[in-house]
C-alpha cells in the first residue's frame, strides 16, 4: 500500500512523533494508522495518541443532564474551522442537538441523526442544509449516553471537552462536590475504564506485547520480559483507569479514596468523555 504524505501528517498529528518515525510505522503497518501508533510504542516512542478520545478538528461537544439528574448525555458536532464553530448559528445548532439528544430516547447516534429537528428536517438534514449555507463540511460526529441513579457532567471552557459520570447513589455524603471532581477528573485525565476489570481484554494483550517489545529491545533477558510486562500493565493500570488514578487536587490519594473518604457505598457506575482533537 502506497503511504501519502497525508497518511504520514495525519499520524504525526496524532502522535507527535517524528515525519520519518511515521512513515516507517505506516510502511510496517501496512498503512493501518492504529497499527503504526503501536509500533511506534514498541520502539519506545512516547505517543500522544488517546485512544479513548473521539477525534475531530473543530466543533463543538456539549454535555447535558436531566431536570431529575438520572440521564446525561454527550454530543459532538464537528466542523473543518475555528470560525464556523463560533458562529451563533453553529452554536445554537449543537445546542438544539443536545436538547433534542437528552429529551428522546435514543440507543445509537444513527437514531440520534433521524431524529426531528423541526421545519420537517431530520438533524442530519438540517446538518445538510446548513453546510449549504457555510459551503464547509460537518457532522454529528458522537453521541453518549448515561442512565444512573445520579449524573453529574463538566463542560470545559471551549466546548472542545466534556464529560460526564454517572453514580449508584443519588442521596450519597457530599455528592454535588464528589461528582463535580470527578467530571473534571474524567476530563483532565481521560480515564479508558472505571478500574482494572473493566479494560478488555485485547487492550491488556496489546499493552502486554507492547511492554514486552520494549522491555527486548533494551535488551532484557527473556526470562523477565513477562514479569517486565506485568509491571508496565500495573502502571497502565494506574494511569489509564479512573478508580485507580491519582485524585488531580490531592496526588496523594486515588480517585477510590478521594471517593470512599466521602462515602464508603458509593460507586462510579459509568462515564463518558469526548474531545476534539
Amino acid at each position: 500500500m502506497a503511504i501519502t504524505a497525508v497518511d504520514v501528517n495525519n499520524l504525526r498529528k496524532r502522535t507527535g512523533a517524528g515525519m520519518m518515525d511515521c512513515k516507517k510505522a505506516l510502511e510496517e503497518a501496512n498503512g493501518d494508522p492504529e497499527k503504526a501508533i503501536d509500533i511506534l510504542r514498541e520502539k519506545g516512542q512516547k505517543v500522544a495518541a488517546n485512544r479513548s478520545d473521539r477525534q475531530a478538528k473543530e466543533g463543538s461537544v456539549i454535555a447535558k443532564i436531566s431536570a431529575d439528574g438520572k440521564k446525561g448525555v454527550l454530543t459532538l458536532l464537528n466542523c473543518e474551522t475555528d470560525f464556523v464553530a463560533r458562529n451563533e448559528e453553529f452554536v445554537k445548532v449543537a445546542e438544539k442537538i443536545s436538547d433534542i439528544a437528552l429529551n428522546g430516547n435514543f440507543n445509537n447516534l444513527d437514531e440520534l441523526k433521524a431524529a426531528d429537528y423541526g421545519d420537517g428536517l431530520t438533524i442530519d438534514k438540517k446538518i445538510t442544509e446548513f453546510i449549504g449555507k457555510t459551503g464547509e463540511k460537518m457532522e454529528l460526529a458522537a453521541y453518549e449516553v448515561i442512565h444512573a441513579e445520579k449524573v453529574f457532567a463538566y463542560n470545559h471552557p471551549g466546548n472542545r471537552l466534556a464529560s460526564i459520570v454517572g453514580f449508584s447513589k443519588a442521596d450519597a455524603n457530599n455528592l454535588p462536590e464528589v461528582g463535580k471532581e470527578i467530571a473534571m477528573q474524567i476530563a483532565a485525565m481521560a480515564p479508558i475504564a472505571v478500574d482494572k476489570g473493566d479494560v478488555t481484554q485485547e487492550t491488556i494483550d496489546r499493552e502486554m506485547n507492547i511492554a514486552k517489545e520494549q522491555a527486548r529491545q533494551e535488551g532484557k533477558p527473556e526470562a523477565m520480559l513477562e514479569k517486565i510486562a506485568i509491571g508496565k500493565v500495573n502502571k497502565f493500570y494506574k494511569e489509564s483507569t479512573l478508580l485507580n488514578q491519582d485524585f488531580i487536587k490531592d496526588g496523594k490519594k486515588t480517585v477510590l479514596q478521594f471517593i470512599q473518604d466521602n462515602d464508603k457505598e458509593l460507586k462510579v457506575t459509568g462515564f463518558k468523555r469526548i474531545v476534539i482533537g
